[in-house]
């Protein structure tokens, strides 16, 4: 698509940050292909450490607890496409003042797309409802159409999120260089694993300290990267519990800890380049550490209903998770499973396969661009 478009996308942050990141990455994308993005977003703190160098093409722009807007942008710019992100309703007043715009008499001729964007989920029904037109029966944009588009692991959902140098970019990471500016310098006469550890509480936290402490990780001694906030906190609380370990940097038996400050977005993927193992939460870095394509270990937002553990097991057969993967997933997301020792070789060939069977496919930013193309709407 050689046309550049305006792309309103809204975000409000619920918690945790992934909601944000996954927009924020969105944004970014479009932007670096030459689109022109308004990210509308409630609470924007977190972009200050997450992306602190902004990105070129995209303005962000405050939607306060009231739903209020700038409103004048959009007469002075409309939107060729609307996305709501996870569920989050676009402003009312965004829509009435776009429904007050005579789309007729602009040089386009066209209404704007509008997607909702949804969760990622590797279950069943994202197939089936990826795509899926829904029309507004009321309010100031009624007759206007509404289209849901499901991120997936398959060829028929809207795929994930890549950058088109991602890979390139991965492949010129040097590891050495990158740790040593986290203050991280490897001891070349005591090899050790490395793994990143970003984190709710998962219940198995303890138990795996300990296991990295008594054996390492296949025998060799273990660094495990803390990221700032929940999980810094989860391990400390972790080791507190326990007499064996103490919360400092030094090593004890096998296993050393280095407490992280806030990554970038950039850096957060350097984490994941860098580590034999990661042990990830949430739907932005589940994403990152598949393109990653090193073991992985997700912690999936627990609910109360245990639902989140149906999508848990949909996305490890997407995978095609071996027994040994499927038994540390249980442990890690539920109380009262063993934890097994972690098997990485077998990990690794179920995590190379799989990148390359989602590289094969087309990305998100992609898609989402033709589906724009494809369903923009001409004024009758």
């Amino acid at each position: 698509m050689n046309r550049s478009l305006q792309w309103d996308i809204f975000c409000k942050v619920i918690d945790n940050f992934g909601d944000i990141g996954v927009c924020w990455r969105l944004a970014s994308d479009l932007g670096a292909r030459g689109h022109k993005v308004r990210l509308w977003i409630d609470d924007s703190s977190a972009l200050r450490w997450m992306a602190p160098g902004g990105s070129e093409g995209v303005q962000v722009l405050p939607w306060d607890a009231a739903g209020s807007l700038s409103l004048d942008v959009v007469e002075r710019h409309p939107p060729d496409v609307m996305v709501e992100a996870f569920g989050c309703a676009v402003a009312p007043e965004f829509i009435a003042a776009c429904a007050g715009i005579d789309w007729a008499a602009g040089q386009k001729g066209l209404k704007p797309c509008w997607i909702n964007l949804e969760y990622l989920s590797a279950e069943n029904y994202v197939e089936r409802c990826h795509a899926m037109p829904s029309l507004v029966h009321s309010g100031p944009a009624a007759g206007w159409t509404k289209w849901f588009f499901y991120p997936g692991f398959t060829r028929l959902t809207g795929g994930l999120l890549r950058e088109p140098d991602l890979m390139a970019r991965q492949a010129g990471f040097d590891r050495r260089a990158w740790l040593a500016g986290q203050g991280i310098a490897p001891d070349n006469n005591r090899p050790e694993k490395l793994v990143s550890l970003f984190c709710y509480e998962p219940p198995a936290l303890g138990a795996l300290l300990n296991q990295l402490a008594r054996h390492g990780l296949q025998g060799e001694p273990v660094r495990l990267l803390v990221t700032a906030g929940r999980a810094a906190h989860a391990v400390k609380a972790a080791l507190d519990d326990q007499n064996a370990l103490q919360p400092n940097h030094s090593l004890r038996g096998l296993l050393s800890i280095s407490y992280l400050d806030l990554l970038t977005q950039q850096d957060f993927d350097h984490l994941l380049w860098a580590c034999d193992l990661n042990l990830v939460r949430g739907e932005d870095s589940l994403v990152r550490a598949l393109w990653a394509g090193h073991p992985l270990v997700w912690q999936i937002y627990p609910q109360a209903d245990n639902a989140h553990l149906a999508k848990l097991d949909a996305f490890l057969d997407a995978i095609k998770a071996p027994p040994s993967l499927r038994r540390f997933h249980a442990a890690w997301n539920s109380p009262g499973h063993e934890l097994p020792a972690p098997d990485l070789p077998a990990w690794s060939a179920c995590l190379q396969a799989a990148r390359q069977g989602l590289l094969d496919q087309g990305d998100l930013t992609t898609q989402l661009m033709a589906f724009v193309v494809q369903n923009q709407r001409h004024i009758p």
